[in-house]
């Protein structure tokens, strides 16, 4: 399965002069851990930064740093892993293992932003997945039984 058929298409976006205590609100509004920082080319965003709830306990809360002025693009994670949306699942998430992180914005081959793909999603995803193999697993007992 490739990675853009699991992807979340909406994607809660920002800009990096944004403040930390703006993107803040926005995970808040949006009920999401991270935003993805974009720059917009031609109209479209490509990523150029993400920041996670995480990172803003860790650099601006235990930084001490004062949240409405500090730009989030002071303390994002530059350069993000981007999965390309033709790319096998189990090979971004071997990625994602391998560098420790739970969020991946998914691009085109051109490298602007579709969507984004967490650890949640796949959770998700897989729990689906179990409840239909029960579900056929219970349909075949009934079945057996004469039900």
């Amino acid at each position: 399965m490739r990675i853009g058929e699991l992807c979340n298409r909406s994607v809660v976006v920002g800009d990096r002069m944004e403040s930390a205590a703006q993107v803040g609100r926005l995970m808040r509004d949006h009920h999401v851990g991270s935003v993805v920082l974009v720059e917009k080319h031609q109209g479209r965003r490509k990523p150029v930064g993400i920041i996670t709830d995480r990172d803003l306990m860790r650099s601006i809360v235990a930084g001490n740093l004062p949240a409405e002025a500090t730009p989030v693009g002071k303390v994002m994670s530059r350069e993000p892993y981007c999965a390309r949306e033709d790319r096998d699942v189990h090979e971004v998430l071997e990625q994602m293992r391998a560098r420790g992180i739970r969020r991946v914005p998914v691009v085109d081959a051109e490298g602007f932003l579709l969507g984004i793909f967490t650890f949640d999603d796949m959770v998700e995803w897989t729990g689906t997945q179990l409840m239909e193999l029960t579900r056929l697993l219970q349909r075949e007992q009934r079945r057996e039984r004469g039900n």
